[in-house]
């Protein structure tokens, strides 16, 4: 079973960047499309960044320009690089496989934009 481990989160205020990181265990990661996702208060989670074997990215409306989904295979990570952060970008931010069936969700990890 493949364990992801996010980390990256905090405290940032309007207009401000974070960078997110997502540690899978195992050797399948390099083969799978990942999915960055996010929950915000009283919101269902949803797909705001997703990237293939190859590379290909895809992006949620809401995020497209200002963050950057990336993967290191070799450390079987995936980054997203989130810029002009914005108060309705608060939420906790996990990674998972792009389409289902999904590993175990890791613990997130908490984003949080306020001035």
């Amino acid at each position: 079973q493949v364990q992801l481990v996010e980390s990256g989160g905090g405290l940032v205020q309007p207009g401000g960047s974070l960078r997110l990181s997502c540690a899978a265990s195992g050797s399948i990661f390099s083969i799978s499309a990942m999915g960055w996702y996010r929950q915000g208060p009283g919101k269902q989670r949803e797909r705001i960044a997703s990237i293939t074997t190859d590379g290909g990215t895809n992006y949620a409306d809401s995020v497209k320009g200002r963050f950057t989904i990336s993967r290191d295979n070799a450390k079987n990570t995936v980054y997203l690089q989130m810029n002009s952060l914005k108060p309705e970008d608060t939420a906790v931010y996990y990674c998972n496989k792009k389409v289902p069936p999904r590993w175990s969700w890791g613990q997130g990890t908490q984003v949080t934009v306020s001035s």
